[in-house]
């Protein structure tokens, strides 16, 4: 698909596109995150976006032009990197406080599926943030539509669900990761003790 264009979905362009990453960055519920992984990266548009938010980015994606498009879209963000990786099999080693999995999860079948959220799940820290946004139209390559990944992710053990934005196009939720003894993190407003 990178063959013929270098952004063959318009990612940089598309009013869409623009406005669902800035509902996207919204939706983080902390100000700043100290480590954070984003697979799926392609061309690194919503990479840039997050990276300001972000100590330090590892961004992904398994086609090379990708992979070369989000660097040079990225080289003058500090802390950002930028890898060539291949979910489910590749997962990065540590742990991250933020991991965004952004029109990625509709390609993987139920065993890869349940693979990479086990690997996000078992990689996100104790209080950390989730974030995933899926398109919400059928597509022939695509397994799964938003609607049908959003009961999957909920159910995901360990997983906690914090929000969730649907328009007649993609589906966005956040989840955290509950704390060891079982309970969830403050909400924004208790974290700033307006609550």
């Amino acid at each position: 698909m990178y063959a013929d264009t270098g952004d063959p979905w318009d990612l940089a362009g598309r009013w869409y596109e623009e406005r669902k990453y800035a509902l996207t960055v919204a939706a983080l519920p902390r100000r700043r995150y100290r480590s954070a992984f984003e697979p799926g990266c392609s061309v690194g548009v919503l990479t840039a976006l997050l990276a300001p938010r972000c100590d330090r980015l590892l961004a992904a994606d398994r086609v090379p032009s990708a992979v070369a498009s989000a660097r040079e879209r990225t080289r003058d963000l500090p802390g950002t990197e930028v890898r060539g990786m291949t979910l489910p099999e590749e997962w990065p080693e540590g742990t991250f406080d933020l991991i965004v999995l952004s029109e990625m999860l509709y390609y993987f079948d139920d065993f890869e599926l349940s693979c990479l959220l086990g690997r996000a799940v078992h990689s996100l820290e104790p209080g950390g943030t989730l974030v995933t946004a899926h398109w919400d139209h059928p597509v022939r390559d695509h397994l799964r539509t938003g609607s049908q990944l959003a009961p999957v992710l909920r159910a995901t053990p360990g997983l906690v669900e914090l929000s969730e934005y649907r328009d007649p196009d993609f589906v966005l939720q956040t989840f955290t990761r509950g704390a060891p003894d079982g309970s969830a993190p403050p909400s924004v407003a208790e974290a700033e003790g307006l609550v």
